[in-house]
């Protein structure tokens, strides 16, 4: 099979910054798809026509499933960075990403903004973790020794800083 460089480092590119900085913005993420569909808009709810109103619900579903999977993910990343699990093991097909249904664009069209940008936001955010899944499974190119090393310092130094 023939790699693009881009594709061959890839999986080079998952750094425990990038998994931390992709956690935080999964966890407000998820704090705010609650905050909104559990409290806030529920006016806006209230204010759809019945079958918006189902579209609603839906999407709020889906954006949870979506962001459920996310964490999940890259809770795993971390577990395969800290050592706890190994890295062939978070490569299982049941530790990849799970999948999320797309979400329907013309009962989007029907929802409040608010709704829809967050709608927007975890498919965005969906989206960019199944690349990095995706390139997971690419065949891990043989890694420089300087580039282990550097892998190897980054994963000591968050590993005695969170200590």
């Amino acid at each position: 099979m023939n790699e693009s460089n881009e594709d061959k480092g890839l999986e080079a590119r998952i750094t425990p910054r990038l998994i931390d900085a992709l956690y935080t913005e999964a966890m407000l993420l998820a704090d705010e798809a609650r905050a909104y569909f559990d409290e806030a808009g529920r006016d806006d709810r209230q204010s759809l026509e019945p079958f918006a109103r189902v579209g609603f619900a839906c999407e709020s579903l889906k954006v949870t499933t979506r962001i459920m999977h996310i964490v999940a993910w890259l809770l795993t990343q971390k577990a395969v960075e800290t050592g706890e699990i190994k890295s062939a093991d978070g490569r299982r097909p049941e530790r990849r990403l799970g999948h999320a249904n797309d979400s329907d664009p013309l009962v989007v069209a029907q929802l409040p903004a608010s709704a829809a940008r967050l709608i927007s936001a975890s498919t965005d955010l969906y989206s960019r973790i199944k690349r990095l899944d995706e390139g997971q499974m690419i065949d891990e190119p043989a890694q420089s020794p300087a580039r282990a090393l550097m892998g190897r310092l980054e994963r000591d130094l968050i590993w005695n800083r969170d200590r």
